[in-house]
């Protein structure tokens, strides 16, 4: 299914200077030559302690769709340098021409908390296909990884009592922003979509009744909520916010009553601007006095964490929460910011030499090394306790595991381009973030002023790091 989305070829779909690279390096011989990058971020989103992994499913349906066409190399035949001359060759094109994706992959799985600077994603392989693959890992894993996170903090607002229900689909940024933003909501907590045709891609449960045109269709509101009751009486949340919030809540209570002795019930009302804690608590008592005590309240209206938290915190008895624009654009934070480095790579007699990135600003300087995440469990409470990042090649003492759960992260996704096991499924990912969202510290769930879940280097890994530092420090940047 996901595989549908990438067809045909998106090899192009990279950034120019990934293919001047992989040309450069088809130049000078080393293209085959294999290296070890990783995609990371620096800093969670929106004040986080933590982000949600999310996206290797369609970043796999990418990687395994991921070539050029006759099309596509007819293309980057017709592009021209400064002088005017071809900027590739005809040998780099033909290497292009009979490339498949022949990299090995590992990546944590989706659903999956993770701190800043754990590798999300490993790829390990030839030079230029690992190079090339940069950019679409980026804008896959990146903006799923965002909007899951955000997802699961507007869950957490809302509580374990609460529906939360994704409505961004006419506010995402274009039709492939809002199926991914959808998937990766789901993949965050929340229970259904407006989206239908996420609902069919991907199998999400769809949602929604009517909007203020229907009402204003009619001559009033009362023969709106009335003939919607007709066309779709096992379906009726009647937006009640057209004229009269208050007065549009007995309306749709006395039709409920209709329902009812039709064998139908009122599902309940949608409140979609005001002061949905005010309105939300005359609507409960409405509707509790008409005997609907099970008739939902439905919230809409730029929603997100925070103000989910303030309504709950002001006693607003809404329990459906239809969050939109400030879900599925990733609001107030437009990208995670995540990076993909090289870290390693092999020499002509295929002995790995560990890479790095230095920066002025500390946090900018990579990590070296084929790293794993292995994840320390607390043994007196059983919830995540801290991450270590470690080279798989060189673990060191500070690497090996402490308590019986104590695990790695990163699993085989890919083996020379091959899936090494079906991926889990969406529903599979969405439990994942719940368990794991119950197993992080309580201090990392706060919405404002979190305690940042750890990293911490291990103790080998950190020295060497150290070592790379000062030698490139002292020598220029000569190995």
């Amino acid at each position: 299914m996901l595989e549908s989305l990438y067809r045909p070829s998106l090899g192009l779909l990279t950034d120019l200077y990934q293919l001047t690279m992989a040309a450069g390096y088809h130049h000078a011989g080393v293209h085959r030559r294999r290296g070890t990058f990783h995609l990371t971020f620096r800093k969670p989103p929106y004040g986080a302690g933590f982000a949600v992994a999310a996206g290797l499913a369609p970043a796999v349906a990418y990687l395994q769709q991921w070539g050029f066409s006759e099309v596509d190399l007819a293309y980057l035949a017709g592009l021209a340098g400064n002088n005017d001359e071809p900027l590739f060759t005809d040998a780099f094109l033909r290497m292009l021409a009979e490339s498949r994706f022949e990299c090995d992959v590992d990546a944590i799985p989706e659903g999956t908390v993770v701190p800043a600077h754990a590798p999300l994603v490993r790829v390990t392989g030839p030079l230029y296909q690992a190079q090339i693959v940069e950019t679409a890992l980026l804008t896959i894993i990146n903006f799923n990884t965002l909007i899951a996170t955000k997802a699961a903090r507007v869950c957490h607002a809302a509580g374990p009592e609460g529906t939360v229900l994704e409505f961004g689909l006419r506010r995402a940024q274009g039709i492939d922003g809002a199926l991914s933003a959808t998937r990766a909501a789901y993949v965050g907590g929340v229970h259904g979509t407006s989206n239908v045709l996420a609902g069919r891609l991907h199998g999400i449960p769809v949602k929604g009744t009517h909007a203020h045109a229907w009402v204003m269709v009619f001559e009033d509101e009362v023969e709106s909520f009335v003939r919607y009751a007709a066309a779709m009486p096992n379906n009726c949340v009647f937006l009640v916010d057209t004229y009269d919030t208050v007065e549009g809540v007995r309306r749709a209570a006395r039709v409920g009553q209709d329902l009812r002795a039709r064998g139908h019930e009122l599902v309940g009302i949608r409140l979609d601007s005001g002061d949905l804690a005010a309105l939300s608590k005359a609507a409960r008592r409405i509707l509790d006095e008409a005997g609907f005590p099970d008739a939902a309240v439905v919230a809409s209206n730029d929603l997100d964490e925070h103000r989910i938290a303030a309504l709950r915190a002001a006693g607003a008895p809404i329990t459906v929460w239809g969050v939109g624009t400030r879900l599925a654009t990733g609001h107030p934070k437009p990208a995670l910011g995540g990076v993909y480095k090289l870290a390693a790579i092999e020499d002509v007699d295929g002995r790995l030499h560990p890479r790095i990135k230095l920066s002025e600003t500390a946090v900018k300087v990579s990590n070296p090394g084929v790293q794993q995440v292995r994840r320390r469990i607390d043994p007196h409470t059983g919830r995540f306790q801290r991450d270590v990042l470690y080279d798989i090649h060189t673990p060191g003492e500070g690497a090996r595991a402490l308590h019986p759960d104590d695990h790695d992260l990163l699993v085989p996704v890919l083996r020379a381009g091959a899936l090494v096991e079906p991926l889990p499924t969406l529903e599979v990912a969405r439990a994942r973030t719940g368990a794991q969202l119950a197993r992080l510290p309580e201090a990392c769930l706060a919405l404002t002023a979190p305690s940042v879940y750890p990293l911490e280097l291990e103790p080998g890994l950190a020295a060497r790091k150290a070592a790379l530092i000062a030698r490139h420090t002292t020598a220029g940047g000569t190995a």
